[in-house]
């Protein structure tokens, strides 16, 4: 959230650099996932001549579902809305709590796209891979002993995601939140609120924190009604298992430097060190 505001972490802007990296961590799941689908992609009439090796979809960790579709509308050479008019028709095994909504179960990995590839079948492919990651019996577990749905658990996830520079930090932005949780209070995250603005930034305004919207996260307590994101399983296991903590607040002071409190005053000290050293690089800048 932006400097102006006591809980929340507004230093995200490293995140493309983390993210970077991490999608050649998501490469390690390209083997299994091409293995899988190929057989999807294959009409059975040509199956004995040879064809073109696929080409590779890449989704990042924390990619929204509207990135999701336009990254798929674009490697299938597809009009732009195509994906997204295909989650309607495509049967997508969802939980009923997502209420047809695929967004949190379209699980980053990189996918071969070939010319048979559709985008119900690619669609279909990343909610059925992110149902066998996130519903393993371990997974499921701990959620259920955190108090958790699965679906809950996703949606933390995404927040998770979108929150935390590195994934160390993972667990206590989890904690974080489940602690907010807790104690009914507002979690105060920007990144609920940019996800209702359809942006990403790193500063938030008193007035759009009065925004009417149940992704608004300042005016509402409670989780958000969908995740805000499709998170990595790293993610995942941290919001069903975080670490021990007190934190209620956090913010990235620096690069590597995220700092976390249950004490309001020391958070303010930590957002008012944040603000000085933004100050002097704007001026440098």
């Amino acid at each position: 959230m932006s400097n102006e505001h006591a809980s929340g972490r507004p230093g995200r802007r490293y995140r493309l650099t983390r993210r970077g990296r991490l999608v050649l961590v998501v490469g390690t799941v390209t083997v299994v996932a091409a293995a899988v689908l190929m057989p999807f992609l294959l009409r059975e009439d040509e199956t004995e001549r040879p064809r073109p090796a696929p080409k590779s979809l890449v989704i990042p960790e924390g990619w929204r579902a509207g990135q999701v579709y336009a990254a798929v509308d674009k490697a299938l050479k597809r009009k732009p809305g195509t994906a997204q008019t295909a989650v309607r028709a495509a049967r997508l095994n969802l939980p009923p709590e997502a209420r047809g909504n695929p967004e949190g179960y379209l699980f980053p990995a990189t996918y071969p796209v070939d010319e048979s590839s559709t985008p119900a079948n690619l669609l279909s492919f990343m909610v059925n891979t992110a149902n066998q990651r996130f519903g393993a019996n371990a997974v499921a577990a701990s959620a259920r002993r955190g108090g958790l749905s699965p679906y809950e658990a996703v949606n933390i996830a995404s927040i998770v995601q979108a929150e935390a520079d590195t994934t160390p930090d993972m667990g206590k932005v989890a904690r974080v939140i489940r602690n907010r949780l807790a104690k009914e209070m507002p979690l105060q995250m920007d990144s609920t609120l940019n996800y209702a603005l359809e942006r990403s930034t790193l500063d938030t305004t008193t007035e759009e924190t009065r925004l009417d919207s149940p992704y608004n996260t300042y005016a509402r307590k409670g989780l958000p009604p969908t995740p805000i994101g499709n998170p990595g399983e790293e993610a995942l296991r941290a919001a069903v298992a975080p670490p021990k903590g007190d934190w209620l607040y956090f913010v990235t002071v620096a690069p590597g430097d995220t700092r976390f409190t249950g004490d309001y005053d020391e958070h303010r000290r930590n957002v008012e060190e944040f603000n000085e050293r933004r100050a002097e690089a704007r001026s440098m800048g």
